[in-house]
């Protein structure tokens, strides 16, 4: 993620700061610098890396920033200081540079029968989240997040899936500064659960009572009004639905599809 901060300098020559973070990814910087608001030279004063002051030619209208220079390795953390003249500010041209790309490899990826599931990776290039997914209500669900570690050599990443009946299928991804989701191959695990998963009502109590094998069993589950809008989900063997309004509601649980309606 790209952070700009602003501070204000209090000694007496004043100026102002700004900075630009994020992680290398092989890529220089590029920098336009406007005169300053006097007419007399550029815009930034000095640039400091990681708190280290570096010898960048700042006495120009332009000029770039070959991070490359300093040892930086992909997927090392960035924090670029610009100290410039008050009433001017430099910009950024490419401040993508710094955002990391879905890159990851993966090397084993497996999930055992109580849901356990653990994959392996190589090549990432920054610290992107793992989204965890699971096929189910005829589309992909994320059921949770893994943050990555971000580096080349292999990482190894569990997460507990909460299985539903049946055969679960299973993958992660990443989203990445191109709004573009990478995946994983699916992988697919038949859960430990015995029996036909069905939904029963009670008028009276208005509850909605989970079964499997007719015994009550926590589930995920998600209601939709007839607009789509989710009006309750979670993770229960029963659900209260009295303050629903009277209407037609789609029931997601287990790994079907039902619906009620509410008087």
């Amino acid at each position: 993620m790209i952070c700009f901060a602003v501070l204000l300098g209090t000694s007496y020559t004043s100026f102002a700061d700004f900075s630009i973070e994020g992680q290398f990814q092989g890529k220089s910087i590029y920098v336009q610098n406007p005169i300053d608001e006097d007419g007399f030279g550029y815009c930034i004063n000095r640039i400091t890396l990681n708190s280290e002051v570096i010898p960048v030619d700042v006495h120009a209208s332009a000029f770039q920033i070959d991070l490359g220079e300093y040892n930086m390795k992909i997927g090392d953390d960035v924090v670029l200081l610009f100290e410039h003249e008050p009433g001017c500010r430099a910009k950024i041209l490419n401040p993508e540079a710094l955002r990391p790309k879905s890159t990851f490899v993966i090397q084993e990826i497996a999930c055992t029968e109580s849901g356990v599931l653990t994959w392996s990776t190589t090549e990432e290039s920054g610290k992107l989240n793992f989204l965890v997914e699971q096929y189910k209500w005829n589309k992909w669900v994320v059921i949770g997040e893994v943050n990555g570690v971000g580096t080349s050599g292999l990482n190894v990443y569990t997460f507990n899936v909460v299985p539903h009946s049946g055969e679960n299928t299973i993958r992660v991804s990443q989203i990445d500064n191109t709004s573009k989701k990478r995946t994983s191959q699916s992988i697919t695990f038949k859960s430990t659960l015995i029996g036909t998963a069905k939904l029963s009502v009670s008028k009276e109590e208005k509850t909605i009572s989970f079964l499997l094998d007719g015994v009550n069993t926590k589930t995920k589950y998600e209601i939709f009004d007839a607009y789509g809008n989710i009006v309750k989900k979670g993770y229960n063997a029963t659900v209260d639905y009295s303050n629903l309004k009277p209407g037609v509601y789609h029931v997601n649980y287990d790994n079907k599809n039902d619906k009620i309606i509410v008087k």
